[in-house]
């Protein structure tokens, strides 16, 4: 959906945030926009990333992570569920792809993560539900072609973009 003032709104189970799009044409400038986006961040902040298998989601949280100065190797966690990675701000990276229903999701603490200083990545977000906190963030990215992708970025993330 396109809004009076050419800005397209996000859709997801019961959300609807206004976003900002931006374009990468391959995975380094991929890689720009996530280090942008990590270098951006303040506590706390919960992002949820919307995509289809194959998208970036990974990738893009990758070079979040590098722009908050982590060191660690960041792999998605889609058997360990949360990985958690330590540095001048925490992160939790969460991956709900094999989740199949609300009390699984539950039964991973959630909560508590969100209650935690620290910026919280989750991958498959659309799996939460109306669980996934009102002031998160948002990110969706469309394949739009060989390693061409487009963000939709919620417009609370992209003003700290401009900051």
């Amino acid at each position: 959906m396109i809004t009076k003032d050419g800005r397209r709104k996000i859709k997801a189970k019961g959300v609807s945030r206004q976003t900002k799009d931006i374009i990468s044409k391959n995975l380094p400038e991929t890689e720009k926009i996530g280090f942008s986006i990590g270098k951006s961040l303040k506590s706390p902040l919960v992002i949820a990333f919307f995509g289809h298998l194959g998208a970036g989601k990974t990738t893009l949280i990758q070079s979040i992570c590098r722009g908050l100065g982590i060191k660690d190797y960041v792999t998605s966690p889609s058997f360990t569920l949360i990985n958690e990675y330590p540095g001048k701000l925490p992160v939790y990276h969460v991956d709900l792809y094999r989740l199949q229903n609300l009390s699984e999701i539950d039964d991973l603490g959630l909560a508590d993560y969100f209650a935690k200083k620290g910026i919280i990545l989750i991958e498959w977000a659309e799996k939460l539900g109306k669980t996934l906190p009102r002031d998160a963030e948002f990110i969706k990215i469309d394949i739009l072609g060989e390693g061409e992708r487009k963000f939709c970025i919620s417009l609370g993330l992209a003003a700290l973009l401009k900051s």
